[in-house]
């Protein structure tokens, strides 16, 4: 049928056999001795006991003449690695399919005609393999020799220059010179580059076709995009057709470049590797709570790059949290500001003019003598980066002038924060690759948290995961089962008058995601409490209900606050009329200062002059995360640390130490001056904000506590559903995803893709998607 002859087939058949025999010869050599040994058996006395084994999972390989044990399945890649031999590779990525392209990784393996690829080879009990014989060395040697014929040597003007794989590999494994002479006559290969996008710079004759980027986009960004053209020396990486690549992760495909193909265009000739200096942190642009790696330069953040921690982030980084660093270098709050009564805008002044204004207005509210105190005075409302040492230092302000009007910007059911589970990610991150079926409700986790939608697309292009969304339909890269945009799909699951109920309750890892947008709305407790009555409703238990729930904050903030006991949204401080507002970093736009007393003065401490500073009257300059010892909590409750990397600019100080200062200059000093003693007072309020990268576990009692409380809350909830508004996030198109905070709306390079990407018109038939 596909046009072979059988004289081909049969010779195809003595290829396949052959190959076994030199493929696998310990087998088959393995295979000749047993048999030898059963016929002789009644002729020979029987042999004494031979020692230990590996256990029966095992295989044993011998690595440069080292025994290792294997786990079935692995390649010699790995093997060797278990060994401790480092093996060279361009191609080959633990996170990405196997290419075998690069053949940099080649090795001997005994009784092999040739050398093998070590990414592909799978190995097999016995096999001996060789990574520095001389057969290997040749071969590497003659593999860079092929890949430098057509590189361009222009290291020095290159910015992969002093972290480029090909230059580490070149000066170990390379020659001195080629015996490659055409180029004299004919030149080498030259390559046209074209727009990638607004934050990757590309220079494609460097190209040595590993391929890596191609796999990356395709497997891990979920798009088909980018792929490659023609064969041999004439193919070439691109995308087809003239289009950008529009995802949230383009940024990783620099970080996978081995060479100087990729590159990131915002950092495109700023410095070299060995002029800067990194310091690990944490990042605060969502609550994934990514680990970063911050790099700068004369007290200046040049880049951020992502950091391993399996448990989080793999290896991966968003965009935004890449790439927007740069807005702390605009519209930086830098010495402190005053408004004038009757004017418009803020004048510049000092700390003391600013603190004893501050001072007199505490005076004035009896903070001298706390105990005669009129109570919910003073409000404190904390944004999407306040810290929990800033969190606990504003609340004790707050609880000396008898006041406990410490909110969130962020809306949350008030009664759902006493039982921690019903506000954290309980499945946990890492928890998203056992999983066996997701329920995403009201919320698009492609831009609200695109490493916890990486996680998903890797579970479901692996292991089949099913997806199903309540809420309007977005592009999640991946598939997935749509129940409709409705409130009423969930009351249709937990009656079982749904067909989705069966799945559910047949699922055994099944996670229910709550997207945190979604509880903004008016009837947001109702749907707290229906998705997690949902959780429960088809779970074995009570508490392994509550375990599945999940809710996908937004802000890296609003855990910790939530530990410290602050009230989610804003309604207790529009109510209160209180005559002092103090805005932590408070910038997305969720209130107004009508929505204040007229008298009211309102204090913003805040590094990036945004909605929060443009309504106040005193402007306080505070640190940003990069310039300040700091903890956040993650979305499933994990207490991480920022570290500063460079140092606040101007007259900005810590915020805590702001908080500090009122405190002193009110009369009502806090009774601690450094970070230890402030630490000590979290550890008094929240325990586990200290334990750093530690999930606290929650106890039955309290997972059951929480899942009663929905069940008798649940008939009474269930008629508050507002079953005809749908369901729908606001971030649907990628353009919307890059400038959503003080500092992303601050940077030029969030702009440029907003630009970029709002303008883009994919060309027709571009979608290779569908």
């Amino acid at each position: 049928m596909l046009g072979y002859s059988s004289r081909r087939v049969l010779s195809l058949g003595r290829i396949a056999k052959s190959t076994a025999r030199w493929k696998f010869p310990n087998l088959m050599r393995d295979a000749r001795l047993a048999t030898a040994a059963t016929a002789n058996t009644t002729a020979k006395p029987s042999a004494p006991t031979p020692p230990p084994k590996p256990a029966d999972n095992m295989v044993e390989v011998f690595v440069d003449g080292k025994s290792v044990s294997c786990e079935p399945g692995m390649t010699v890649l790995q093997a060797c690695s278990l060994a401790g031999v480092e093996i060279p590779r361009f191609c080959y990525h633990e996170r990405l399919s196997i290419a075998g392209s690069c053949r940099m990784c080649l090795v001997e393996v005994e009784n092999s005609i040739k050398p093998v690829a070590s990414c592909a080879m799978p190995i097999w009990k016995g096999m001996r393999i060789k990574t520095d014989s001389e057969m290997t060395r040749k071969a590497r040697e003659g593999v860079m020799e092929f890949l430098l014929v057509n590189h361009p040597l222009d290291c020095p003007i290159c910015d992969q220059g002093g972290e480029c794989d090909l230059q580490d590999q070149a000066m170990v494994f390379g020659s001195d010179r080629s015996r490659f002479t055409d180029n004299a006559f004919s030149g080498k290969r030259a390559v046209e580059d074209f727009d990638m996008g607004p934050l990757i710079k590309t220079c494609m004759t460097r190209c040595i076709h590993c391929t890596r980027c191609v796999r990356f986009v395709n497997e891990v960004a979920g798009l088909s995009h980018l792929g490659t053209t023609g064969r041999g020396n004439n193919m070439q990486i691109g995308t087809y057709v003239n289009r950008m690549i529009e995802s949230e992760l383009s940024g990783n495909v620099a970080d996978l470049c081995p060479v100087g193909a990729l590159l990131s265009k915002p950092y495109s000739f700023v410095a070299r590797p060995w002029e800067t200096r990194r310091i690990e942190s944490i990042d605060v642009m969502d609550a994934v709570g990514s680990n970063i790696v911050i790099s700068m330069r004369t007290n200046e953040v040049l880049r951020i790059l992502p950091r391993l921690n399996e448990a989080i982030n793999e290896e991966w980084l968003a965009d935004k949290s890449r790439c927007a660093c740069d807005g702390l270098k605009h519209q930086r709050l830098v010495v402190p500001m005053r408004r004038p009564a009757g004017r418009e805008l803020h004048e510049r002044s000092s700390w003391e003019e600013v603190l004893v204004a501050i001072g007199e207005r505490f005076v004035s509210l009896g903070s001298f003598n706390p105990p005669k105190c009129s109570p919910n005075q003073v409000a404190v409302i904390a944004g999407p980066f306040t810290d929990a040492e800033t969190l606990t230092a504003a609340k004790d302000l707050a609880s000396a002038m008898h006041s406990d009007l410490v909110c969130t910007e962020e809306r949350f059911p008030s009664m759902r924060t006493k039982v921690r589970a019903n506000y954290l990610f309980n499945s946990q991150i890492a928890g998203i690759d056992e999983a066996d079926l997701i329920l995403f409700i009201g919320t698009n986790p492609r831009y609200e948290a695109p490493m916890i939608n990486a996680r998903v697309r890797k579970n479901w292009l692996n292991n089949e995961l099913d997806v199903a969304l309540i809420g309007e339909k977005v592009d999640l890269t991946y598939d997935y089962e749509h129940l409709g945009s409705s409130t009423s799909a969930i009351l249709d699951i937990i009656s079982g008058k749904h067909p989705f109920s069966k799945r559910l309750a047949s699922a055994k890892n099944p996670m229910i995601v709550v997207g945190s947008e979604c509880l903004q709305r008016p009837d947001g407790a109702a749907i707290h409490n229906a998705a997690l009555h949902l959780a429960c409703k088809f779970a074995p238990s009570p508490e392994i209900g509550v375990a599945r729930f999940n809710v996908l904050h937004r802000y890296a903030s609003q855990v910790a606050a939530m530990d410290l006991g602050y009230h989610g949204g804003l309604d207790k401080v529009k109510n209160a009329k209180p005559k002092v507002a103090i805005l932590l970093g408070a910038d997305q736009g969720q209130f107004t200062r009508a929505d204040l007393p007229e008298d009211c003065m309102v204090i913003y401490i805040g590094h990036n002059g945004d909605h929060g500073a443009k309504m106040s009257d005193i402007v306080l300059p505070g640190a940003a995360y990069t310039e300040k010892h700091g903890t956040y909590a993650n979305l499933e409750g994990r207490a991480q640390r920022t570290y500063p990397a460079v140092a606040p600019p101007g007259d900005a100080r810590q915020d805590w130490a702001i908080i500090r200062a009122i405190s002193e200059v009110a009369g009502c000093p806090l009774p601690y001056d450094d970070l230890e003693g402030l630490r000590r007072r979290m550890r008094e309020l929240a325990p586990g904000l200290l334990e750093v990268d530690v999930i606290q576990a929650a106890s039955p009692s309290s997972l059951k506590l929480a899942a009663d409380d929905a069940k008798n809350q649940f008939p009474k909830e269930s008629k508050n559903l507002d079953t005809k508004t749908p369901l729908s996030p606001s971030m649907k198109e990628l353009h919307q995803y890059f400038m959503t905070d003080a500092i992303s709306r601050a940077s030029p390079t969030m702009a440029r893709c907003v630009k970029a990407f709002k303008s883009h018109v994919a060309p027709p038939n571009a979608s290779f998607n569908e």
